[in-house]
């Protein structure tokens, strides 16, 4: 309660004004999600609604046009929440389960699908295993549903995609300030300087430190960000981006169950080594795309991203309760990867009055080299005539008992080479119908050499992917949809670090998306949209108990209903509303587990609700509510993650046209929960109640 009252009066005291720079935003239409000339930049004030919806076609489409399911959380409403990493932004999408990542990676579950790699960046892959930061982000894009034609492999459940900031022909620079109550704080920097005519410079760069409420939980990050952009001629402009990331942190497991559900009363204790638990990435990403308007309807692009990942992280990891002891492993992982990425896209647009034409044709190569490589812990006293023990008593603060890191157990060397063409048609017949209709295939080549017993695994697939689609149109402002979309998966999982001689007898694993959706838009800039959906999952591996064959024959199905609304419902409310209903289980037996048991981390009720209230042109409040009900930690439908509700506040004041002030309450009524869990027994205890305040000035 002292809490409560101490947040009252802060509220009353402590504001922000608008973003400091917004980067890019959508022209303004007079009605903000009618089909328009797609996207100019331009200044925006604060608003949440996107009405771009071209990174679900590849083409100039606004989002009312779109037979997909969309949710998307803009630069503004990041800056409202204070949000600087992906996995936190993500928690405020209904629909999408946070999965643990073993304490150093981004990993969910989109329509009960679990993904480590659909995450891109302006379109493109960025597949590795690593927490993703926001400081250079415009807006985060959430795609629903299989949708190999635009994204190509995987995304069975979904894609997600990081729109980023790029350089614009207007002078600015603003920055950040925060600091949280467990002392973690933020520093970000966004300079953008026109240098002619025809070129602008753009820098982000963010140093930032984490703690929270767990024993010796830290960590920092370092990420810079420049970006160039060049009017190379009235038709044509290229753009050019570096990113630089280092995330260096203590890598937390979480707690083991106990019983059918979390370990209580030990939120705050750590089930591991400070000396030894410890991830550390270093991302390079350098991107670069030419846009080129041939005039009479023809345009094309070309794309071409170098990426680099180097990462390690090693833990003591808490395997299980038994009786009044608690049962530890460990061992030490690293990754090496490099990605090139090549993609070319031509969009005609034809036709005018009863019928148009918007047709796409694309081509995109890609090749990947990965290392990986594993040393596994082994506890050991240094008594040669007595065994090492695993086993330490169940205490506030863990004794980890005595061990030491074996020599390599695991060593692979992987490379994946794609080759992918795709065409998709969009016609729009009168006023009121349109028909989406496209084709992808893919050629899938994947070689790797177990360098530990030089066992070789290669595999190649040639697969089509196809999606289609109709809107009807009774009003310009209102669209109803139903579409049906494939995707694939190859049995090497979703990172490709080994393909077993066994496992390479098989086809890949088939996703099928069908929807039935409706999006209106009722007001100006508001966004209300609708959906129920059926996600089948086939050719998943099982093996037969009797005979001991390996069969794809496992079977999963996710069945589902969506609604949300996001925009500017007054001239002072802002709003992103969302629920989702989930339902899904495996339909036979499988390696996930029993016919009957249903996905593991889906929530069959999910509620996300973030509002934006000015109360005048200096003072503003923030509300939100997430909820999840009871979901399985794992297929085994052993432990169970209770159900929850969080409420998080904020308020705003605009000191003056230059500085702001803010004030975030995550958590405002301490609730204790677990959103989280990478299997049974490495269960996330979320964050207690904390605070953060923030400053935001621009020159």
């Amino acid at each position: 309660m002292n809490r409560v009252a101490t947040l009252a009066s802060l509220l009353a005291s402590v504001a922000i004004a608008g973003p400091a720079f917004a980067a890019t935003a959508d022209a303004q239409p007079d009605r903000a999600y009618l089909p328009s000339d797609i996207i100019v930049t331009g200044e925006s004030s604060q608003t949440y609604e996107i009405k771009d919806g071209s990174t679900a076609t590849k083409t100039p489409t606004p989002l009312i046009d779109v037979p997909q399911s969309v949710s998307f959380i803009t630069e503004d409403q990041l800056e409202d929440q204070a949000v600087h990493q992906l996995n936190d932004a993500l928690r405020y999408v209904p629909g999408i389960s946070m999965e643990s990542g073993e304490g150093h990676r981004d990993e969910v579950f989109i329509r009960g699908q679990e993904t480590t790699a659909d995450f891109y960046i302006d379109g493109l892959r960025d597949d590795a295993q690593y927490y993703r930061s926001l400081y250079n982000i415009e807006r985060v894009e959430v795609l629903k549903g299989a949708n190999a034609l635009i994204f190509g492999r995987g995304a069975g459940g979904g894609a997600i995609n990081r729109v980023a900031k790029r350089a614009e022909f207007q002078s600015a620079f603003s920055g950040e300030a925060s600091v949280d109550s467990f002392g973690a704080f933020a520093l970000l920097a966004d300079v953008n300087q026109p240098l002619s005519d025809a070129l602008a410079l753009r820098l982000n760069a963010t140093y930032e430190e984490f703690d929270n409420d767990r024993d010796f939980y830290e960590g920092r990050f370092i990420g810079i960000s420049p970006t160039l952009t060049a009017a190379l001629g009235p038709d044509t402009t290229l753009t050019a981006s570096y990113t630089y990331d280092n995330d260096e942190r203590v890598t937390d497991r979480g707690v083991p169950a106990s019983g059918t559900g979390p370990l209580t009363g030990y939120d705050s204790t750590f089930f591991g080594d400070p000396d030894f638990n410890f991830s550390e990435a270093e991302v390079n990403i350098a991107r670069a795309r030419i846009d080129h308007d041939f005039n009479g309807g023809l345009s094309a692009n070309a794309s071409v991203q170098l990426a680099d990942y180097i990462k390690a992280y090693q833990n003591i990891v808490p395997s299980r309760i038994e009786g009044e002891d608690v049962l530890l492993g460990g061992y030490r992982d690293t990754t090496d990867r490099r990605n090139w990425i090549g993609q070319a896209n031509a969009i005609w647009e034809a036709g005018a009055g009863v019928i148009e034409s918007t047709l796409l044709f694309g081509v995109e190569a890609n090749s990947q080299d990965t290392q990986n490589a594993r040393q596994n812990v082994s506890f050991d006293d240094g008594d040669p005539l007595t065994d090492g023990d695993n086993r330490t008593p169940l205490a506030q603060t863990i004794s980890v008992p005595p061990y030491t890191l074996r020599p390599v157990s695991r060593s692979r060397d992987s490379q994946l080479s794609t080759l992918s063409f795709y065409a998709q048609e969009q016609l729009q017949i009168g006023e009121h119908v349109e028909l989406v209709g496209g084709l992808r295939w893919d050629r899938f080549d994947l070689e790797t050499l177990d360098l530990i017993e030089m066992v070789e695994g290669d595999r190649v697939d040639e697969q089509f992917s196809p999606r289609a689609g109709v809107i009807v149109k009774p009003t310009p402002d209102l669209s109803i949809y139903a579409s049906y979309a494939e995707s694939f998966l190859p049995q090497a999982g979703d990172q490709f670090v080994v393909l077993s001689p066994d496992n390479a007898k098989f086809e890949p694993e088939k996703f099928t998306n069908y929807e039935i959706g409706a999006k209106w838009a009722p007001l100006d800039n508001v966004l209300v949209s609708a959906a129920i959906f059926r996600l089948n999952r086939n050719n998943t591996r099982f093996t037969d108990p009797l005979t001991g064959d390996t069969l794809l024959t496992g079977k999963s199905r996710t069945e589902g209903f969506e609604i949300g609304a996001i925009g500017e419902v007054t001239d002072f409310w802002k709003a992103n509303l969302g629920y989702t209903y989930l339902d899904g289980e495996l339909l036979t037996d499988s390696a996930f587990g029993s016919a009957g048991q249903r996905l593991q981390q889906l929530p069959e009720h999910s509620v996300s609700a973030w509002n934006r209230f000015d109360i005048n042109q200096q003072i503003g409040f923030g509300l939100g509510v997430i909820h999840q009900s009871d979901q399985f930690a794992s297929f085994s439908n052993d432990v169970v993650l209770p159900s929850y509700w969080r409420v998080d506040a904020a308020a705003y004041y605009t000191v003056s046209d230059k500085l702001s002030l803010q004030l975030n309450i995550e958590n405002l009524f301490d609730e204790s929960y677990y959103p989280s869990a990478h299997g049974d027994n490495n269960i996330q205890p979320a964050d207690p109640f904390s605070a953060r305040i923030g400053l935001r000035f621009e020159i």
